[in-house]
């Protein structure tokens, strides 16, 4: 995949690396020069100096035909400009851009924009560590509502079937790992010992998870 990062900070080295490391192409827009010292000897991309909301510079950087683009930059309306222009007029089918200012990230959604708000989810995960410390939540979907939740099955489910689990709407086994190997459970599947659970929850549920679970709330 041709992906194009603009702005090298911690972010946008963290996802450059991760792709490059999956054999991705992968192209770096910043204007600092600094941001060589960032790549490390072994990066096998390119960068480009320059503005990421610049044409000529997403042209330069491979624009039309690029397959992601990540706007990474510390500027909230840098990272919204340059990815409404990857999206609207490149025509980029991936785009994702980092808003620090969660009310801005939320307006963005709502016009179509893929955003990432390190400060919200920050806030919510740290909340989640607080109130249900026994749960541990691998990820959040949409703007919090759902959490993928892991955990070992606890004593009170062995011997039970998935179905007492399972409730509509709320709690759903996605997926159990046992001796190593991973399946997606079907509602007679009977919790052994040792078995690792991955739950899609609603996030208001987690309460009554924990009950179900028989855990203790902090």
């Amino acid at each position: 995949m041709k992906t194009i990062i603009m702005g090298y900070g911690r972010i946008g080295a963290q996802v450059g690396k991760l792709l490059i490391e999956q054999n991705h192409d992968v192209t770096i827009i910043d204007h600092d020069a600094d941001a060589d010292g960032r790549l490390g000897p072994n990066f096998k991309g390119r960068i480009i100096r320059g503005l990421g909301f610049d044409h000529n510079v997403l042209i330069q950087a491979g624009i039309e035909e690029a397959e992601a683009f990540v706007a990474a930059s510390h500027s909230d309306n840098a990272n919204i400009v340059s990815a409404r222009i990857a999206r609207n007029i490149f025509h980029v089918p991936r785009v994702v851009a980092r808003l620090f200012d969660p009310l801005r990230a939320e307006i963005y959604q709502r016009l179509g924009l893929t955003t990432i708000s390190p400060n919200n989810w920050g806030a919510e995960r740290i909340l989640q560590v607080l109130t249900h410390s026994e749960l541990d939540v691998w990820d959040t979907f949409g703007r919090g509502e759902v959490s993928l939740v892991h955990l070992e099955v606890p004593p009170l489910l062995i011997g039970r079937t998935v179905n007492q689990l399972n409730v509509s709407g709320e709690v759903l086994v996605a997926s159990i790992t046992r001796n190593g190997q991973a399946f997606i459970p079907i509602i007679g599947t009977v919790f052994q010992e040792g078995d690792l659970l991955n739950l899609v929850v609603l996030s208001s549920a987690m309460i009554r998870l924990e009950e179900m679970l028989g855990l203790e709330r902090r």
